[in-house]
């Protein structure tokens, strides 16, 4: 028997007790695993620096680099989402609606744990302790696998939880880590139906495509980021410039940074000189349209591919457009649903904006950067979904739930 397949098995044996431990017990773990990583911190970023090490020496990217890093920094920001998780209240169980019927029936919808998540992700190590966070809050088993370039750090980090979590109370077997890196244990782990009961995604385009069209199981399509900025003509400037550079270089390497910049014409000769020398100063490489092109001449010309394109780095889109209609036009054209935002003055502008972008997240004067579980009030997520079923946007507890209808009665039969 496969690797993928014992632990997918193990998982659902868990998941069945695991979606009966109390709230009490569940919090409890989440403190216990805080404590660990505290106490085991350095055991983590040790391996982490095997992993760091050899992702160097195959020439992955700074922006990659950065996403794989862990540091003492990244570690306590784990803890503070276990923190926050453990505060907010337990779903399962929860009554979204009861009513009574004619005939007497008494029927209540009630959350419950969706059963065993599969997360498949890349680089990013950090996902092991949100995944897990969540999905024991949930009161589901979880089954991890991790890209190769993580896999040191992702062993470390779930020899350190599982081990707190299950002298906490949580059944063994709950929180699993797929070490097989090979693509196969992949597409093994995507074909398990009855085992797995749904498989979520987190990564580049590349990795959610192949998911979605390999896996036989249910999918939540976690989308990639390529997000936008649209400065209106009323926007207040200083705002704008601001916001740009929170959103393209505070981290570039992650969903939410923005790729394209969509300036109005009627300010673009204002907003473009000062905005675009300070995104440089920060070393962004500045792709232009032509009128971007007459205001800054050391613009490199954008082609079609990068109004397309998730750079992940310290590249970013500037476009000049006539108004609103062009920039939602461009928006529609080219968004992969994740996140946009509008810096503006303008009510109506903000409103129309909001109403028209079909996105995950629309914001209103304010960095994209802020699409984020923990940024909600969600202390985690298990990834932000770009599709309109089940969920939408950064995932929380309550997206880690199903329902099912529970219907008391006293003897009644249906008469047709």
């Amino acid at each position: 028997m496969s690797e993928v397949l014992t632990k997918s098995k193990q998982a659902k044996e868990a998941s069945r007790k695991l979606a009966l431990v109390p709230e009490q017990t569940k919090n409890k773990a989440l403190e216990e695993i805080a404590k660990a990583l505290d106490s085991r911190a350095k055991e983590i970023v040790d391996a982490n620096k095997i992993d760091l090490e050899a992702a160097e020496k195959k020439g992955m990217s700074k922006s990659l680099l950065d996403r794989l890093a862990i540091d003492g920094k990244r570690i306590k920001g784990m803890i503070e989402g276990l923190e926050v998780v453990k505060k907010l209240p337990d779903p399962v169980g929860e009554i979204l609606n009861e009513w009574t019927r004619p005939n007497g029936l008494k029927i209540k919808k009630v959350r419950v744990p969706l059963g065993v998540i599969a997360i498949i992700y890349e680089a990013r190590p950090n996902v092991t302790v949100d995944a897990v966070s969540l999905c024991l809050k949930t009161g589901n088993a979880t089954v991890l696998r991790g890209s190769s370039s993580a896999i040191n750090s992702n062993i470390a980090i779930v020899n350190v939880i599982s081990e707190a979590a299950y002298k906490a109370g949580i059944p063994e077997g709950s929180i699993q880590l797929i070490e097989d890196t090979n693509r196969e244990s992949v597409n093994e782990l995507l074909k398990l139906n009855g085992l797995i009961d749904v498989a979520i995604p987190r990564g580049g385009a590349d990795l959610i495509n192949m998911v979605v069209k390999t896996a036989t199981v249910p999918t939540i399509e976690t989308g990639a980021g390529n997000c936008h900025l649209y400065v209106e003509k009323t926007a207040d400037l200083k705002m704008a410039e601001e916001i740009t550079l929170n959103a393209k270089t505070n981290r570039p390497s992650v969903c939410n940074a923005i790729e394209t910049l969509l300036v109005d014409e009627a300010i673009a000769d204002k907003f473009l000189p000062s905005a675009l020398k300070k995104l440089k100063e920060a070393r962004v490489e500045i792709r232009g349209d032509e009128k971007v092109r007459g205001i800054d001449k050391n613009a490199k010309q954008a082609s079609e591919d990068d109004w397309k394109t998730e750079y992940c780095a310290l590249i970013l889109a500037v476009k000049v457009v006539s108004g609103i209609d062009e920039a939602i036009e461009h928006i529609e054209k080219y968004s992969t649903k994740h996140t946009e935002a509008i810096v503006t003055k303008d009510k109506k502008a903000a409103e129309r904006f909001v109403s028209e972008i079909d996105s995950s997240s629309v914001f209103v004067n304010a960095s994209t950067r802020f699409t984020d579980g923990f940024e909600f009030g969600f202390g985690a997520e298990i990834g932000i979904s770009t599709q309109k079923l089940h969920a939408r946007g950064p995932m929380g507890l309550p997206e880690l739930t199903s329902y099912k209808y529970v219907i008391h009665g006293n003897g009644q039969v249906r008469a047709t």
